[in-house]
């Protein structure tokens, strides 16, 4: 006996319709016919298509009502927001063998439309705020509707899901040569991303450009790689009395920091923390005995320079 290759789906969809203690069992697909597990789930107004196998006439596309019931077909009412589209196509079908309308339904559940819903965008974002969102759409597309980052945005950004399950979290690197949709995420409506400010540090006194400097990509910086964004030290800037500023414990700490000693390789570099102050004294010596309450109070007047 000869079999078509439409006998054999057939066949092998049947195999999967069985019984338990007398019970049909509903052989269920989920819309995109994948097994992993999904993060979407279905939203009061949202759009569904259904479809049931072998059942043409069966298929309907109904909208979710606020209560977040449907209405199907022959089969009544049934409350679907909150489910995923599989858990959804599980219900439908087992809604429809309760009411003996189908005996071993296959059902199939597509969001073919979603509500429209707001994403908000909050932080370190050019236009902050709550934009409506019909679809999925990466991550760039959504910052891009907010303006995008500002110079001092950090770049893990935290993306809290509509069903205030989990989070997700991101890293856009500051790199060009990166392709930043690497990051892979997707954000649905109803998300919440926030964009936190990266952390900054200042390098104080006498520098080519004294500032506050943001600590970029992976939130990291050392005592050169801050000393190099200032431009260096200048030619008359007394290196060994480098001062380390930390705020520890609601008080500032006041270190000495071998600056020479580390250019030239004989002492380790060392990282820095957000809001510490590096400060780089004149020679004169009332540059020196500068009090730390001083230098303190004038990183609140500096610059800000986003190295890119």
């Amino acid at each position: 006996m000869k079999f078509t290759v439409g006998v054999a789906v057939l066949l092998l969809l049947g195999a999967f319709s069985s019984r338990v203690d007398g019970q049909a069992v509903p052989v269920v697909y989920q819309s995109n016919g994948a097994t992993a597990q999904e993060s979407l789930k279905v939203g009061r107004g949202d759009l569904l298509h259904i479809t049931i196998f072998r059942e043409p006439d069966m298929e309907q596309k109904v909208r979710v009502k606020d209560s977040g019931e449907i209405d199907l077909d022959l089969a009544g009412t049934l409350k679907v927001a909150g489910q995923t589209p599989s858990e959804a196509a599980r219900m439908i079908a087992q809604q429809y063998v309760n009411g003996q309308f189908l005996n071993h339904p296959q059902v199939s559940v597509l969001i073919e439309e979603y509500a429209t819903q707001n994403v908000s965008v909050l932080g370190e974002v050019k236009k902050p705020g709550a934009f409506p969102l019909t679809t999925p759409r990466d991550l760039l597309d959504v910052l891009a509707l907010a303006g995008g980052l500002t110079e001092i945005a950090d770049r893990h950004i935290t993306v809290q899901r509509v069903d205030k399950a989990g989070v997700e979290k991101a890293f856009l690197p500051n790199n060009p040569s990166t392709d930043l949709r690497q990051a892979g995420v997707i954000v649905y409506p109803g998300d919440t991303i926030l964009v936190p400010k990266a952390g900054l540090v200042y390098v104080m006194g006498d520098v080519s450009r004294p500032g506050g400097y943001v600590m970029q990509d992976d939130a990291k910086i050392t005592i050169l790689q801050a000393v190099a964004m200032a431009a260096g030290a200048n030619k008359t800037a007394k290196e060994d009395d480098t001062r380390l500023i930390r705020k520890a414990n609601g008080s500032y700490q006041d270190s000495i920091v071998p600056l020479k000693d580390i250019e030239e390789g004989k002492q380790p570099d060392k990282e820095l923390q957000a809001d510490d102050v590096l400060y780089i004294p004149f020679s004169m010596t009332k540059h020196v005995i500068l009090a730390t309450a001083g230098i303190v109070s004038s990183t609140t007047a500096a610059a800000i320079y986003a190295t890119r």
